[in-house]
């Protein structure tokens, strides 16, 4: 399991297992978004059993599946709207972590600088710099 701590609010990783959704709510975050497409992974993996794990260990869980290329306004506006409105720290999840940065950073532009927003990632060791242009405001 891996913890690529983007700021205090957001940790992003690869795909997780349902015995890892514990570990999280013991670690103290309290909500998990999965982006990962349920057409990717197993069945035993898909959103419905990790929503079930997320609500057996206290934490909210929101999917919101992104297609390899394709962050829409309304998954950017969901992302941002998550953001706002449910308990953080948030752990965020999807094949490497990469579209989960990556959605978040977008639901920031405009709202924090840019230079901000890359650096925290490059710090959870994600580089956005093919995305630097969206992220001086949407």
């Amino acid at each position: 399991m891996e913890f690529n701590k983007v700021n205090d609010a957001l940790t992003v990783s690869g795909q997780i297992t349902l015995d890892e959704v514990q570990i999280l709510a013991d670690k103290g975050f309290r909500t998990v978004i999965c982006n990962r497409p349920d057409e990717e992974i197993e069945g035993a993996l898909q959103s419905d059993a990790m929503a079930k794990a997320a609500q057996a260990a206290g934490l909210n869980f929101l999917y919101l599946p992104i297609y390899p290329g394709q962050f829409t306004g309304d998954l950017i506006d969901e992302t941002q709207r998550a953001f706002a409105e449910l308990d953080g720290p948030v752990y965020a999840y999807c094949r490497s972590g990469t579209r989960s940065t990556t959605a978040w950073a977008l639901s920031q532009a405009g709202i924090r600088p840019a230079d901000e927003i890359m650096s925290e990632a490059a710090s959870a060791g994600y580089d956005l710099s093919a995305i630097a242009g969206y992220l001086s405001g949407r």
